[in-house]
């Protein structure tokens, strides 16, 4: 293989993910997000975000996780099979900071993503398109 195909390989295999799993292996996070940048059209690397759950008897958040995209954009491992359970949950993207480190003027200092998971059963990813001056996100599979 020539000294340029091997990082392209890599990178390549990075994007697609591990292979499948066997039935023997532990199953991945019941809950994933992944960010693109779509102002430069590459994964938002780097962006802090973190997940919350609104307690039931309370009534407040509480903090699960605080943690970096990766350099595709995803931030695998947010809730173990154990640690998930019905309820509210909340993913905030710290924006300010990633648009800044980038030189970047930005109208968002973060974005909320508030959603409900109504099965432990079920596996839930939460996409973020993200642009200095505007976001869109929707439950993807």
């Amino acid at each position: 293989m020539s000294s340029g195909a091997a990082p392209r390989l890599l990178r390549l295999q990075r994007h697609l993910g591990p292979p499948e799993r066997s039935s023997m292996e532990p199953l991945g996070s019941p809950l994933t997000t992944h960010v693109l940048d779509t102002a430069s059209g590459v994964p938002a690397r780097g962006l802090c975000l973190c997940l919350s759950r609104l307690e039931d008897h309370s009534q407040q958040w509480m903090e699960l996780r605080t943690s970096y995209t990766d350099p595709d954009g995803r931030c695998p491992g947010l809730l173990t099979q154990d640690q998930m359970k019905a309820g509210t949950y909340k993913l905030t993207f710290d924006t300010a900071a990633y648009w800044r480190k980038r030189g970047q003027e930005s109208f968002y200092p973060y974005v909320e993503v508030v959603f409900t998971i109504p099965s432990e059963a079920q596996k839930f990813h939460v996409p973020l398109l993200l642009s200095p001056w505007s976001y869109t996100t929707y439950r993807g599979s």
